[in-house]
């Protein structure tokens, strides 16, 4: 177990650093000059050329990269170019809104997702199945901001039953998660019937059907614990990518995260925030894969981590 956590540390510390290099140098060569933003438009050339210099803007690439490295060895994201505050206490700030949608999501997501593949395998090849196949499609393509405001309009707008926006009871709570779980219960549905599927083809359950088990037990007992292994890897997946891709929907729903937050920065190019929040996300990433894989064991005993 110590050998196999020191070699996935090692991968994600490479991983990391891959994704700081790839997005500080696409930040790098973007044609928009986030100087012009702070200094504004009737500011003087010398003005422009004080703060790109005082931002250290003006050196070379690896200068500028090294540099950023040197920083976040030591905790440090830098300072907001327009805000003017330490990216980390942005970041602090906006934190706990954002794992708590996450968190609210996911299991929308889960709950959805995982009953509508059930039932779609149970019911293979008729009516429900295709009723909720084609459900799923929908739900995948759906695009967010359309969820969005359909869910708003009906159930905040014409019924009153949930504010329009905002954060802070669990009634803002619910609108956001539900769209959310929306959006994602489709790719669960597919996932988690293709696994039910080739898990009630295998000897096993057939030999538990001849034991004469009930159904449900067959199926809770039996099926599920081994249909659900690829749900839990996609789990880990879905963490980095709730982490930093609910832009719209925080945003829709004045949702105070990390995704609202990046939204604001990228309009106003203020790299700092821009940075952290990708490297916030791929971390997410990292450790949602890392505890996939450390938790499918005790699901599946005959699995082992070497």
């Amino acid at each position: 177990m110590a050998s196999y956590l020191l070699r996935r540390l090692i991968q994600s510390a490479l991983i990391l650093l891959g994704v700081a290099f790839i997005t500080f140098f696409l930040l790098y060569i973007l044609p928009a000059d986030p100087v012009r933003q702070i200094a504004g438009r009737s500011a003087s050339a010398q003005t422009v050329e004080n703060i790109r210099r005082e931002l250290g803007l003006d050196q070379p690439f690896v200068v500028q990269f090294l540099r950023y490295l040197w920083g976040l060895l030591h905790g440090d994201f830098g300072r907001s170019y327009l805000q003017k505050t330490q990216v980390a206490e942005l970041i602090a700030s906006r934190l706990p809104a954002t794992l708590l949608l996450m968190a609210a999501g996911i299991a929308c997501e889960l709950a959805l997702g995982i009953t509508m593949g059930i039932v779609a395998a149970l019911t293979k090849g008729r009516f429900a199945d295709q009723v909720l196949m084609m459900t799923s499609f929908v739900t995948v393509s759906a695009p967010q901001f359309v969820v969005s405001l359909i869910l708003l309009y009906i159930f905040a707008v014409q019924l009153s039953w949930f504010p329009v926006g905002g954060y802070g009871t669990f009634r803002h709570l619910v609108l956001p998660a539900v769209t959310l779980g929306i959006l994602g219960s489709g790719w669960y549905a597919r996932m988690m019937r293709s696994s039910m599927i080739e898990v009630l083809a295998t000897d096993f359950i057939r030999t538990a059907r001849a034991k004469g088990l009930t159904r449900s037990r067959v199926i809770l007992r039996h099926a599920l614990p081994n249909a659900i292994l690829p749900v839990i890897a996609m789990i880990g997946i879905d963490i980095g990518v709730f982490m930093g891709g609910v832009v719209v929907v925080e945003s829709v729903f004045a949702w105070p995260g990390i995704g609202q937050l990046a939204w604001q920065a990228i309009q106003r190019i203020d790299i700092p925030i821009i940075m952290a929040v990708t490297l916030v996300s791929a971390v997410a990433i990292v450790l949602g894969n890392l505890l996939a894989d450390l938790i499918t064991p005790f699901i599946d005993p005959r699995i082992k981590i070497r």
